[in-house]
């Protein structure tokens, strides 16, 4: 695997995972105000914002330097780059990227 590619898929798995984290702590926050431990949780999960969006910075960078050297066009770097902003579709979005990466551009997916 290349490294520009193996770091696409680290990146969207982390952004994926955390806005995952932070959507679940929000949840709990405000859809939980009795004061409980579900809150407190939801409270504590707070800063996950503050880190997924300094990664979903590097993920739209590595993203779009990816998209440039595969040839691709700009609808599929947004896809890419909405993908990080809801909720589990980065997953189905990083399959997909990495299933088209390896059939039209092996030597980016180091396949």
């Amino acid at each position: 695997m290349s490294r520009l590619f193996t770091i696409y898929r680290v990146l969207a798995f982390v952004v994926g995972v955390l806005l995952v984290v932070g959507t679940i702590g929000s949840v709990l926050k405000y859809g939980l105000s009795d004061g409980g431990s579900l809150d407190q949780l939801g409270e504590d999960l707070t800063p996950v914002w503050l880190v997924h969006g300094w990664v979903y910075m590097v993920y739209v960078v590595v993203a779009f330097v990816l998209t440039q050297r595969a040839g691709w066009a700009l609808p599929r770097f947004l896809l890419m780059m909405v993908a990080g902003l809801v909720p589990g579709l980065i997953f189905w979005v990083e399959r997909r990227v990495a299933g088209q990466l390896r059939a039209e551009h092996p030597e980016l997916a180091g396949a």
